[in-house]
């Protein structure tokens, strides 16, 4: 994240949090002659396009206040999509009885990724039930065996 979008990110958080919204990225880019400032959010049940729009006419207004930003830009206000990375507890939390994928570093009982249904997770580990042809099982991985992990659409 550079200066500009990091400037952005704490000033936009808890403003975010007052809307019961999770900010989970600030993007500042040029794309062709033109600047994108792009935030990313996420809540408790899915965030939906009607919450986008409420908060980008909250934040508008305060961006325009707060003047952190030189010049003019478009501003997107989106869902971080539906396979991002998790990044730490309230994204694990946001996350927990939907689909997740988890790919470790080594092989654990023969295999090295799994995508399920997070069922828990503490600071230690996080538990997946999912099948192996018709057969439901579960694993339990330590988080630091954990390579990649995120979100997952499950079928």
């Amino acid at each position: 994240m550079n200066t500009t979008e990091q400037k952005i990110f704490t000033h936009v958080e808890p403003i975010a949090k007052d809307n019961d919204l999770k900010l989970v990225e600030v993007g500042y880019v040029k794309e062709g002659p033109d600047f994108f400032l792009r935030i990313y959010l996420d809540k408790k049940g899915g965030i939906s396009l009607d919450d986008c729009a409420a908060f980008s006419e909250v934040i508008s207004a305060k961006l325009d206040e707060w003047d952190l930003v030189q010049g003019a830009y478009y501003l997107d206000v989106s869902s971080p999509g539906a396979e991002r990375p998790i990044k730490d507890e309230e994204d694990l939390e946001l996350t927990l009885n939907k689909g997740i994928y988890v790919k470790t570093y080594q092989q654990i009982d023969g295999e090295k990724e799994w995508t399920g249904v997070l069922t828990a997770y503490d600071e230690n580990s996080v538990t997946i039930d999912y099948k192996v042809k018709t057969r439901k099982k579960t694993i339990t991985v330590d988080r630091d065996k954990i390579a990649t992990i995120r979100k997952a659409v499950l079928l």
